[in-house]
């Protein structure tokens, strides 16, 4: 299995797609700033996303959990998962444990969330569930994107087939230069 791992953190606030008109428009908005926090793990063939949430923090022990579950859910596969640098998934206790459960962890560089398929995906939740959306209350923001998530590499295969393609440009022949 290969994997692409990465929080996301949606926050309930207005979030404005496009808006051109002549009259003026009072969007609604929530009061407050509560956050869903959504670990996720996207299966680069199927496009289907594993998750772990909370709406406290991501932090080193959640990242703990979610191996684990990932662990459950594939069973004796071998697992392969690409995550960025951030430090609560670089940490020694993220490592210890991914190695003790025979998950390999490849690190991706620095400053570089092109490689991260799950970027672009998160980037399409929040397309679908945030932009010129209101929510009531917080149970019902959390559930639009947990729904979202869940069937979306149903819903929307067009969609994620053309944004979340293999296509990595690669340098075959690259000179530095010495200056």
């Amino acid at each position: 299995m290969v994997l692409f791992l990465d929080a996301a953190h949606f926050v309930q606030s207005s979030f404005l797609g496009s808006l051109w008109c002549f009259t003026r428009i009072f969007v609604r908005s929530s009061s407050g700033r509560q956050r869903w926090n959504v670990l996720g793990a996207l299966n680069a063939v199927t496009r289907k996303v594993h998750t772990y949430c909370n709406d406290s923090y991501i932090n080193s022990e959640s990242v703990k959990c979610f191996l684990n579950q990932l662990r459950e859910e594939y069973a004796s596969l071998p697992i392969t998962i690409f995550l960025d640098n951030a430090r609560y998934q670089r940490c020694k206790l993220v490592k210890t444990v991914a190695e003790s459960i025979n998950i390999n962890l490849i690190f991706l560089p620095s400053y570089s969330p092109n490689l991260n398929l799950i970027e672009r995906y998160w980037k399409f939740v929040k397309k679908q569930v945030l932009y010129s959306k209101h929510y009531d209350n917080f149970t019902l923001f959390k559930q639009a994107i947990n729904e979202c998530i869940k069937n979306s590499h149903i819903i929307y295969i067009k969609e994620l087939t053309s944004l979340l393609s293999w296509n990595f440009q690669l340098f075959n022949k690259v000179y530095l230069s010495a200056d």
